[in-house]
């Protein structure tokens, strides 16, 4: 770190490191003796302070790349009673992987759901291999055929060595890029055979080919992977909390509950609905069951329940829960 606390450019930072070195003096109680007497000697150094740091958060690391500060003395407008801001950029180098986000230029998005050595890829009769396999049924019901036309006449222009520009609604049209294709000494619908990596065996139907630019976008798999054991619970509904940043829990939507019930998975749906979330009595005894191997108890009603109850009850209607007797 620099003499005023912050990070230095180029350092290799992991999660819970300190970027921007920062205290913050503690609200004022009232002294004993003691304390009285070393503020006395001390003066104000004394004064009790806590760490309010700037630190990286938890499941990131990287290299510092840049580091920007604004302050009022120099000028910068900030929010009311900010006087002084540090911005710090951090930057990975990371490998494509499995789940990430890629994108053509027509809506044509999409996750990697597998990556193959080159060889096991489909191949050309001439033995040039495809870089990536695009699925049709993200043609049909979007209708975004630019991204077949741009396929087709992206390989007519590497073929003749040129850039093609085409604007989206007065480009080119099926038959310029069906002439262009015919000039490259390429097949008119731009379909050829391909032949399986693996096996070496071509496929039954021909298939579209071509060059598409194609963009990787911010949304990784390793910024967005999660897990959680035991987390922290609503105040309100006793359910855990939702997403990454706060230590969520998977949600359970009514889709998910009626794929449950579908599957007749009774069991496990009354877990789901009870002890893995709401059910604050039953989620302590299966805990104590588990370590004495004995059977769960039966569930008991769900916070949301009581909060159901009292928000009827905040509408004057005197509602009771009333046992039902065996």
């Amino acid at each position: 770190m620099d003499e005023d606390g912050v990070v230095r450019i180029g350092a290799e930072v992991r999660a819970d490191d300190i970027l921007v070195g920062k205290i913050s003096p503690k609200g004022e109680v009232e002294l004993t003796p003691e304390e009285r007497l070393l503020r006395s000697i001390f003066g104000e150094r004394a004064r009790d302070v806590k760490d309010t740091s700037l630190r990286l958060d938890h499941g990131k690391q990287g290299r510092v790349i840049g580091i920007k500060v604004f302050s009022r003395d120099m000028g910068d407008k900030l929010e009311p009673g900010i006087i002084k801001q540090v911005r710090v950029e951090i930057a990975k180098l990371r490998k494509v992987s499995v789940g990430d986000k890629l994108a053509g230029r027509h809506g044509n998005k999409g996750v990697i759901s597998k990556i193959l050595p080159l060889e096991d890829m489909p191949y050309l009769e001439d033995g040039t291999p495809v870089d990536i396999i695009l699925n049709p049924l993200g043609v049909a019901s979007r209708m975004n055929i630019g991204q077949i036309l741009e396929t087709h006449l992206g390989w007519a222009a590497e073929k003749l060595g040129y850039h093609a520009i085409t604007p989206g609604f007065h480009g080119a049209t099926e038959e310029e890029i069906r002439e262009e294709l015919k000039k490259a000494g390429l097949p008119e619908d731009g379909k050829v055979k391909l032949c399986d990596g693996r096996t070496g065996e071509s496929f039954d139907q021909k298939v579209t080919v071509g060059q598409i630019y194609m963009m990787k976008l911010d949304h990784m798999v390793e910024d967005k992977i999660h897990m959680r054991s035991i987390g922290p619970y609503s105040l309100i509904t006793q359910q855990p909390l939702g997403g990454k940043s706060q230590g969520g829990g998977q949600r359970l939507g009514e889709m998910e509950v009626w794929a449950l019930e579908g599957y007749g998975a009774a069991h496990t749906l009354q877990e789901m609905l009870t002890i893995k979330s709401d059910d604050i009595t039953g989620r302590a005894s299966a805990y104590n069951s588990i370590i004495r191997s004995e059977r769960f108890k039966s569930p008991h009603l769900p916070a949301s329940f009581h909060v159901l109850v009292s928000e009827l009850r905040g509408l004057a209607l005197d509602i009771d829960i009333k046992k039902k007797q065996n």
